[in-house]
């Protein structure tokens, strides 16, 4: 299986990775980018949820971590481009408009509504003073990227 979707990803024109936790790893000539990370023998023989699950996920945190802030949705240490689509991002995405704009969090989350709950699009038209299609515009000029429009 793991190989017919390699193949399918080449065929498709995405770049491919593989990644492995055993010592002795399968070679795998189809692929662009390898990463071994050798963990060694876990410490219950057979319990790959330790050490080799646990390297696997640190690994693919750290590659979906660094997509994001390539992408522009992270600004400084804040993932802002985030729709508030219920009461818990809509509580997260108001405190990331009021520490980035300075707004107490009550003007925040009406910033956030204004905005159409998209925290970007927020932030922008607090600190340009701008209208949602102003501030949508901006963005969309930008690639999405916050930090090139409000640390002008």
């Amino acid at each position: 299986y793991v190989i017919s979707a390699l193949d399918f990803a080449k065929e498709m024109g995405a770049k491919t990775v593989y990644l492995v936790t055993n010592p002795n790893p399968y070679k795998m000539t189809i692929v662009d980018v390898t990463i071994h990370a050798n963990t060694g023998p876990e410490i219950v023989t057979g319990s790959t949820r330790m050490k080799a699950g646990t390297a696997t996920k640190m690994i693919l945190n750290m590659i979906s971590t660094t997509t994001m802030i390539k992408l522009g949705k992270v600004y400084g240490n804040l993932m802002v481009d985030l729709m508030a689509v219920n009461e818990k991002l809509v509580d997260r995405g108001t405190r990331i408009i009021s520490q980035i704009t300075g707004l107490d969090y009550e003007s925040a989350k009406a910033k956030l509504f204004e905005a159409e709950k998209s925290v970007k699009i927020a932030i922008v038209m607090e600190k340009l003073n701008c209208s949602f299609e102003a501030a949508k515009n901006a963005l969309k000029n930008e690639n999405g990227f916050l930090r090139k429009i409000i640390n002008t």
